[in-house]
């Protein structure tokens, strides 16, 4: 039963990976695509959660959890940028 729910949220998470990854090609606007991009590390890293979890292995944590503080501060900095024109002031 748990392999069935692994395979089910496996598969929901690379759905909405794809389609954060087509909103991020025909975004818009620039604020489109942030987010578009800042969903795209939270599916990765519940896809890499998921993984790891199904592997039975710690390494998939620590990946995700580096990932995730890569994420944020990407997306801090790039707001930045966006919004005043220079990361570091």
């Amino acid at each position: 039963m748990i392999a069935l729910a692994m395979a089910f949220a496996t598969g929901c998470f690379a759905i909405g990976l794809l389609l954060t990854l087509w909103r991020t090609i025909v975004a818009t606007t620039t604020a489109d695509r942030i987010l578009a991009l800042d969903t795209m590390v939270i599916n990765m890293i519940a896809l890499l959660v998921l993984f790891g979890i199904s592997a039975r292995s710690t390494l998939y944590f620590e990946v995700a959890l580096v990932i995730a503080m890569v994420g944020f501060v990407s997306t801090v900095a790039y707001a930045r940028f966006v919004l005043r024109g220079n990361i570091i002031e």
